[in-house]
């Protein structure tokens, strides 16, 4: 098991929205200087420019595919519960979602979607919420940890959260479309990190983050359904706030920076 790299992103960003897989897979959104609103397709060996988001943003959560993806709340002046669809060349705004949420994080696809947690004007949220491809419900089941800047990969009815709270934690749940269940921790405390979105509750990967000191992190750890484990994989270069995209055994990272 091991990285190596691929294609550069035309446009440099962190805090970008991220789904697909690792040979076709979308970046969207971020921040660097400014919000940005430019997407970018992944071919599994270059960049190339799709449509633009209808509202620059960052801190949003991604869900579905290179043809088919969601992007749904983040931050532009504030917390924000814009929601927008990709058809593969362009976004059309949606109905928005229940709360404004930033550094939210999510899974599934663009017509069965769930994001959980993010940052509101009151404060950090363990809400989940379940998109059909239309309108958003709230869950009856809320995460056990309020949290922000997390990683979810899965389904609607079947996902994990790790991570997230600056300065970092390392518990993690499950999700079964209805109620979230603690499942056992992450090895380090770590914020900021993406995962291999179209990972299942059986087997993913989370990479890269932020440590509690601020140290950007190269590990890389597995998930195999009961615990994790730290992979002999790891990045490059210690980033956070990054792109994931991919499975357990195709994953990709992509944009993100040094704490």
């Amino acid at each position: 098991k091991a990285w190596s790299s691929g294609g550069s992103m035309g446009t440099a960003r962190y805090l970008l929205g991220s789904c697909g897989s690792q040979t076709a897979a979308l970046g969207f959104g971020g921040y660097s200087g400014a919000n940005k609103n430019q997407t970018e397709e992944y071919s599994g060996f270059s960049w190339a420019t799709g449509g633009n988001l209808n509202t620059a943003r960052w801190g949003m959560a991604g869900a579905g595919s290179q043809t088919a993806a969601l992007s749904a709340g983040g931050f532009v002046t504030g917390p924000s519960a814009l929601t927008e669809e990709y058809d593969g060349s362009s976004w059309t705004v949606q109905n928005v979602m229940p709360t404004a949420m930033r550094d939210t994080t999510g899974a599934g696809t663009q017509t069965a979607a769930v994001t959980c947690g993010g940052s509101t004007p009151s404060g950090l949220s363990g809400a989940t919420f379940e998109y059909d491809g239309t309108n958003w419900t709230t869950s009856p089941g809320s995460m056990s940890v309020a949290r922000s800047t997390a990683t979810a990969f899965g389904i609607q009815t079947a996902a994990i959260v790790a991570g997230g709270n600056e300065p970092g934690i390392n518990s993690a749940e499950q999700y079964n479309g209805s109620t979230w269940t603690a499942v056992n921790n992450l090895n380090s405390p770590v914020y900021s990190l993406a995962s291999a979105a179209n990972g299942t509750t059986s087997h993913g990967i989370t990479f890269g983050g932020a440590s509690p000191a601020g140290t950007g992190l190269t590990q890389t750890e597995e998930w195999d359904g009961t615990s994790w484990a730290i992979s002999s994989a790891t990045l490059a270069a210690g980033k956070w706030k990054l792109g994931g995209a991919g499975n357990a055994s195709a994953g990709l990272k992509f944009g993100g920076g040094p704490p």
